[in-house]
This record gives structure tokens, C-alpha cells and sequence, in this order.
């Protein structure tokens, strides 16, 4: 082999390792399997002060519980029933949750994205109900079924993401009674991940049951989780006959729930971090009883909405220290209970993709890694309370949830020998830029964020002083534009257009939740 053979062959070589490593990579990420120690702040006797207090609220206080069925349900049960009110005992609560799973495994269309859940394992899910959007041009408006189209596409090539979630932004376009049909369907179809139910009503959430199905198969969905639910709780201490009703028809079918009181710490609960974790506990562990009276041994998750709320002029909060210090103590209550847990990630109350939110966020983020939740919703996009989704913070959100899992996994060790080797090569005063072991791990060696901008000033301006709203803009068109759709199956596709055909023609189409049809 000749001299110029050579140096064409080394040229080709570098060549295609740098277009490999230009090119996008939308591979999804395994589930986290969390590797730094937790963060926990009580000790056992606080946390068994913690589950006291909730089991003497549950024994003498009780929780209302607004549903006709759920309170025949618990008179069965052996519950004390007062009315809508129901007394449970503690020993009657423990027993009930200790049939529930503590690891699953998720099941995605593509079973290569399926996710094993719970333990160490955790998920990043994108957020929902947005009722406004910053869309590419950074213009606050109502979103459109196409909107939320594009944002099932963004979660599908973002590889720290695990699920499309459902609803991010509401698709005003789409009459009330009808979108949840929609929503569902952009789901399935934009993405092979696993992605959430809507839980809108009862009648929705046996929609969103029959087209799983559909997807699935109903002998997969009783083997194993292929979609989540959301139930909120009304603090304090109410459960409602519309969440109550969407919890049983996923339930019955062995789909997982996350059972959240909407916390607003000062507003709905005690202002003081401790006794609102109690009240918080008891809720949560209401909800989880209540499965377990629908359907024994079927997956259920500890879930929550936590924000403080401003005393000066009654606004949520996110990023503030309570949150993070909830956090960490429900992650120990949850594990007391040997249930896996959902909490919110990445939260921001800015109007506008500014240093607020990115400082609100990253709070967020590090006490919920740190905290060890299982199902870590709200890890995109977010801002304003949850009032808007923005595309902008949607990708530098995603980008986050890929720091946030390489530091969670902890330190690797797997080059160490390898490593300190190149110590003894390169000696004093070298530099390590060409060595070997430099070269084979420089790429997994230090996390590379592709839409921070760390070059020098000059560098940045004769570039355009691009600031990081407009780069994440411009970068998100770029992942639409590259987007190749992962087709349905055509005889499944058809199958939910027929589904939603259907029920189009049965639910009268109006602004109004489907609770009769």
C-alpha cells in the first residue's frame, strides 16, 4: 500500500468518525438506573412519625371520597363509611398496599423501547396540559391538534425522553368531547414509545382502555403495563367521581395510576413542609388503597403535585427549597411503603424562556434525581405554572433530562486501569489530547450539551450573538424536519381510525367532557 493510499484511508477514516458523530442520534436511552446515593433528610423514626401522623388522619379525620360506586366499594371493604366521608384503618390501608407491584415493566409498540420501572428504575415523561403554547416563531397562543403532533414528534427523536406523555398542549381545535380520541391516536401513531391515557372522565379513560387493545392486544395489556393514567386528588382530603371513575377503568385493566393530591403548600395544606408531607401521605395512600379494593396485585404508582404558593399574592411556586425538601421526604415515604413514585421535573413559573426558568428547573431537577423518583413527569417544556408549553424550553428541557441522567448513573469505573495508565504515559507537564485512551472515550467521557454555547465571546458574536431561545428554536425545526414516522401497523391503523369514527358519531360533539357516552 502506497504512501497517498494511505493517507486517503486515514482521511476517510477520521472522515466517517466525524460524520458519525454529527450525525443526529435519536436512539433512546435505557431507562435510568439510578447509581448516586439518595437524598434523605428523615430519619426512620421521622419517617414512622410522618406515617403515623397520615394513618391517624386516614382512622379520624377521613377522606371524601364523591362517587357512589367507590363508597359502596369501601362499605365492602370493611371501611368505616359516614355519609361521602370514609374512615380507613391503618391496618386495613397497609394491608391493601402491600399488593401492589413495586417493579413492572412498561411495554412499548416497539418492544425494544420497553422499560423496566420501579427500584432503581426511572422514566423522564414530557408535560401536559398546557392550554397555551410558545410555538417556533416564540408567539404565546392557543395550540392545534398539529401542535401537539409535532410535539409527540419532538419526544420521540429526544433520547432522554421515555414516553410522549398525551396531552402536552391542549388541542383547542378539537371539540372537548372528542379530543381525548385524538390525543390517544397522535400518541400511538407520531411515536413507538410508551405514552400516557387520558383520564378525563370514565368514559374517556375506557376509550383510551379499548384503544390500547386495539394497539396492544388485551392478553398483552393483562401481562404488563402499556400506559399510564393520571388521577389528582382534590386537597384537601377529596377524591371526585370523575377521577375515581377513570382510576377504575384503568385499574380493572391492570393499567398502572398515578395517584396525585395537587398540592399548593399554604393553600390546600398546612404551611409548614412536615405536617403537608402528613396530610400529603395520607392522600396518596387513600388513592392507593383504593386500587387495590378495585383490582388486588394491580400496578399502581405513589404520585403528587407539589408547589408552595406565594403569600404575597397566592401564586404557585416552582424551585423553591419546600419543594425540593417534599421531595426528598416522599421518596422515603414511598419507599416505606415499597411503592414506586411519580414526581415533576424541570418545573418553571417564568412567562418567557428566561434565567428564571432555567434556574427554577435545574432546582427542580436535582432534588428529584437526588430524591429517586420512579416516574419523573413535566421533564419538558414547561413554564408558567404549567399555563404554556414552549417549544424552545421543550428541547433545552430534553437536552437536561440527558445531563440529568449521566450524573445520575453515577461515576463510571469500567476504563479506570485504562486511565491511570495514561497517567504514567503522558508523565508531568504532557497533555492528554491525542492519547489513546483519550481518543477511544473522549465522546462518553464529559457530557457535550449541543444547544449551550461555550465558545468565546468573538467567537459568538461573529457567529450572530445567537442567544439560547433562538438556538433551540432553530434547532427544534431541524429535529421536524428530520423526523421519519414509525408507521402503525396499516390493519392496526385503520382499526383506531375506525375506533374514533365511531365514537365521534356516538359522543355529540361539544365543548364538554364525555361522562354518559
Amino acid at each position: 500500500m502506497n504512501e497517498t493510499t494511505l493517507r486517503q484511508g486515514r482521511a476517510g477514516g477520521r472522515g466517517a468518525r466525524r460524520a458519525m458523530r454529527s450525525a443526529p442520534d435519536f436512539e433512546m436511552l435505557p431507562a435510568l438506573k439510578r447509581g448516586l446515593p439518595l437524598c434523605e433528610p428523615m430519619t426512620p423514626e421521622q419517617v414512622e412519625r410522618i406515617d403515623d401522623a397520615s394513618m391517624a388522619i386516614l382512622e379520624e379525620v377521613g377522606v371524601i371520597f364523591r362517587d357512589e360506586i367507590a363508597l359502596a366499594d369501601w362499605k365492602r371493604a370493611g371501611a368505616d363509611v359516614r355519609g361521602e366521608r370514609v374512615h380507613l384503618d391503618r391496618h386495613l390501608v397497609r394491608e391493601l398496599i402491600a399488593s401492589i407491584p413495586s417493579t413492572w415493566t412498561y411495554r412499548a409498540r416497539n418492544p425494544d423501547r420497553s422499560l423496566p420501572f420501579g427500584g432503581k428504575h426511572s422514566i423522564f415523561v414530557p408535560m401536559t396540559g398546557a392550554p397555551f403554547i410558545r410555538d417556533l416563531d416564540d408567539v404565546r397562543r392557543w395550540p392545534t391538534i398539529a401542535d401537539l403532533n409535532d410535539f409527540h414528534k419532538l419526544s420521540h427523536m429526544s433520547p432522554a425522553l421515555h414516553s410522549t406523555a398525551h396531552h402536552i398542549v391542549e388541542p383547542m381545535d378539537m371539540k372537548v368531547s372528542h379530543r381525548h380520541l385524538h390525543i390517544t391516536y397522535s400518541s400511538m401513531k407520531h411515536s413507538d414509545k410508551t405514552f400516557m391515557g387520558m383520564t378525563t372522565s370514565g368514559k374517556n379513560a375506557e376509550d383510551v382502555m379499548a384503544m390500547c387493545e386495539i394497539l396492544f392486544g388485551k392478553d398483552v395489556m393483562e401481562e404488563t403495563p402499556v400506559t399510564t393514567g393520571n388521577c389528582n386528588g382534590n386537597s384537601p382530603l377529596v377524591w371526585d367521581e370523575t377521577m375515581l371513575s377513570a382510576m377504575r377503568a384503568f385499574v380493572r385493566r391492570r393499567q398502572p395510576v398515578l395517584c396525585s393530591p395537587f398540592v399548593l403548600g399554604g393553600a390546600n395544606t398546612p404551611a409548614s413542609v412536615a405536617p403537608a408531607v402528613a396530610q400529603l401521605n395520607a392522600e396518596a395512600l387513600s388513592a392507593l388503597a383504593y386500587t387495590q379494593v378495585i383490582r388486588k396485585g394491580a400496578p399502581a404508582i405513589y404520585g403528587h403535585y407539589l408547589s408552595t404558593v406565594s403569600m404575597k399574592s397566592g401564586a404557585p411556586m416552582a424551585g423553591t427549597p419546600e419543594i425540593s425538601l417534599m421531595n426528598f421526604m416522599i421518596g422515603q415515604m414511598a419507599r416505606f411503603y415499597d411503592v414506586p413514585w411519580r414526581t415533576s421535573n424541570l418545573l418553571g413559573g417564568a412567562k418567557t424562556f428566561d434565567a428564571q426558568a432555567g434556574y427554577e428547573s435545574a432546582m427542580t431537577m436535582n432534588a428529584v434525581l437526588h430524591a429517586g423518583a420512579n416516574y419523573i413527569w413535566h421533564s419538558a417544556g414547561w413554564n408558567e405554572a404549567g399555563m404554556h408549553c414552549s417549544m424552545a424550553k421543550f428541547v433545552v428541557d430534553a437536552e437536561m433530562c440527558a445531563m440529568g441522567y449521566r450524573m445520575a448513573e453515577g461515576p463510571r469505573w469500567d476504563d479506570f486501569d485504562e486511565g491511570l495508565a495514561a497517567v504514567r504515559d503522558v508523565g508531568p507537564g504532557g497533555h492528554y489530547l491525542g492519547h489513546p485512551h483519550t481518543l477511544e472515550n473522549f465522546e462518553r467521557a464529559f457530557f457535550m450539551p449541543k444547544l449551550f454555547d461555550n465558545n468565546s465571546i468573538e467567537q459568538w458574536q461573529a457567529e450572530g450573538s445567537v442567544e439560547i431561545t433562538r438556538r433551540a428554536l432553530d434547532h427544534a425545526r431541524k429535529l421536524l424536519g428530520d423526523y421519519e414516522e414509525p408507521k402503525l401497523d396499516p390493519g392496526v391503523d385503520e382499526a383506531l381510525r375506525d375506533y374514533i369514527a365511531r365514537r365521534e358519531r356516538e359522543i355529540p360533539a361539544e365543548d364538554a367532557l364525555n361522562t354518559e357516552y
